[in-house]
């Protein structure tokens, strides 16, 4: 493929034509797998070709490990993401200036108010969603409604001439149409029978592509997969984004198992008598526990069981530790030890938390 900045000035230069196969904004499994297996085909069945196909994934390369199925399934067939094109690596409005972008769309077919100079380069759509605007008579245009992009794709290739179909691009679409259209469960509502129609098709081509329910649960889990992500990207991962002339407003979705939490709210051997408390952090949890007499050690065996045993083993020797007895005369009243150790409320827990997690000294001025 093309590297970022070097191949669109050379193809500028020697005024080579680029046809750039292009999926939605949000770039999910379908647009990516899309515009790959279009593209290819294109290149394939394109007598003599004078242009470049390209397959443009249309979101910057450092979203790219956000989209967690696409990147799982391209790394379980061996396509490196070093050999992929992202929006910020081509200069589509420079190609299109020089009059040398020709530009496909797949899974969308109406482009952002932000691209709108691109409109006119636009020749072909595919699309599984209605219509929201007429193309010109010089736009090839297929909008049908079926689950996924990726199976109009496949009719397209298999329309086309025999032998341009490969292991690879079977395997993609044969996943894509899985995902999108629930393992083809007619009870999920997504499924249509050209869906089916076309998993049928590539099995029956490549026998060996492995079983449905497999391909489905692997990418299933590995959409709400976030274990390789940072804190960040998890965030960005499923964000939605609402603003007004004052305000923006930001909304994730992050998708952990909250089970330790729960098994703490739960356990009755013994019962924590947990009240949650308003936390200064989204990722901390924090509780008042009413039973004061269920020490550590007896909240560990909840902890363990909860996680299965697995890291929450404790160390060697592992003991009960025993607060001191209060002394005696600390009861007297007026004696100077009743007042020596001021209680401590969970708001100045939170609050020596904080200044440690901001390298503040935990006596240090507010």
């Amino acid at each position: 493929g093309i590297r970022p900045g070097l191949g669109c000035r050379g193809h500028v230069r020697h005024h080579r034509e680029i046809h750039v196969v292009m999926g939605n904004e949000a770039c999910d499994l379908d647009s990516t797998v899309s515009a790959l297996a279009l593209a290819y085909f294109l290149a394939k069945t394109s007598p003599a070709p004078k242009a470049a196909f390209i397959p443009v994934l249309n979101i910057p390369r450092a979203e790219f490990a956000l989209r967690t199925e696409t990147t799982f399934l391209l790394r379980e067939r061996g396509l490196p993401a070093a050999s992929l094109i992202f929006r910020d690596e081509i200069d589509l409005g420079g190609l299109h200036r020089a009059g040398l972008l020709s530009l496909t769309l797949v899974d969308h077919h109406v482009l952002p108010s932000a691209d709108a100079a691109l409109e006119e380069a636009v020749v072909e759509v595919l699309d599984h969603r209605p219509l929201e605007r007429d193309r010109g008579a010089g736009c090839r245009v297929t909008a049908e409604p079926v689950g996924s992009c990726a199976t109009l794709v496949t009719e397209r290739i298999a329309q086309g001439p025999p032998g341009v179909l490969d292991r690879l691009t079977a395997a993609l679409l044969h996943g894509t149409i899985l995902l999108d259209c629930v393992n083809l469960s007619p009870a999920a509502g997504k499924v249509t029978p050209r869906d089916v129609a076309c998993v049928s098709l590539l099995e029956e081509r490549f026998p060996e592509l492995p079983a449905r329910d497999a391909v489905f649960q692997a990418l299933q889990a590995a959409k709400f997969d976030v274990s390789g992500l940072t804190t960040e990207q998890m965030l960005r991962k499923d964000l939605k984004v609402l603003s007004s002339d004052e305000l923006v407003l930001a909304i994730s979705a992050i998708y952990v198992d909250l089970e330790v939490c729960r098994a703490l709210e739960e356990a009755t051997t013994p019962s924590l008598h947990l009240q949650p408390l308003l936390s200064p952090w989204s990722c901390l949890g924090t509780y008042a526990q009413g039973n004061a007499l269920a020490s550590r050690k007896k909240v560990l065996p909840i902890l363990r069981a909860a996680l299965g045993g697995q890291g929450a083993a404790g160390g060697p020797g592992e003991e009960e530790v025993v607060p001191p007895p209060t002394p005696m005369n600390s009861l007297v009243e007026e004696c100077p030890l009743a007042q020596a150790v001021p209680p401590l409320c969970p708001q100045d827990v939170l609050e020596r938390v904080s200044r440690i997690a901001a390298g503040q000294p935990p006596g240090s001025p507010k």
